[in-house]
């Protein structure tokens, strides 16, 4: 299992965007970053432009991701409420009605890809990102 700090250093973001809702595509590309902030704590950065339905703009959010007493890691967003297991390679849920949220982190140490889609009364899309290794962290 691919754990937060096997993938600690830069990584090149490309993310497609399909809103089945509203019948748009788009994209995101930019940078993802990984950092070590304690022996239990990774920042996850990302910052980029998206592209979507005819606009152009930028794009940035933190995650964080934890390790419990148990070993188990978990993402949370920047304000600290939960996001999601940290299970690599099977399906994760996010809780966050009256929509259903699944996500998938899968690949290895120099690619990797995170897919999640939404469905339900207010939403309905596919985001896949595809993430390749600029750079490990400095020594």
């Amino acid at each position: 299992m691919v754990t937060p700090t096997d993938l600690l250093g830069e990584w090149e973001l490309h993310r497609h965007v399909d809103d089945r809702r509203a019948g748009v595509d788009g994209t995101v590309t930019g940078t993802t970053t990984l950092t070590a902030t304690g022996p239990d704590e990774v920042r996850w950065d990302e910052t980029g432009t998206m592209t979507f339905d005819g606009r152009t703009v930028p794009v940035s959010r933190t995650l964080r991701v934890r390790r419990d007493d148990s070993g188990r890691w978990t993402v949370h967003f920047a304000d600290g409420r939960v996001f999601h297991d940290w299970v690599w390679g099977s399906e994760v849920s996010h809780a966050c009605a009256p929509d259903d949220y699944s996500g998938v982190l899968t690949g290895d140490t120099e690619h990797w890809t995170v897919r999640w889609s939404a469905l339900g009364p207010a939403k309905d899309y596919v985001l896949s990102s595809d993430l390749r290794r600029r750079s490990h962290p400095a020594d």
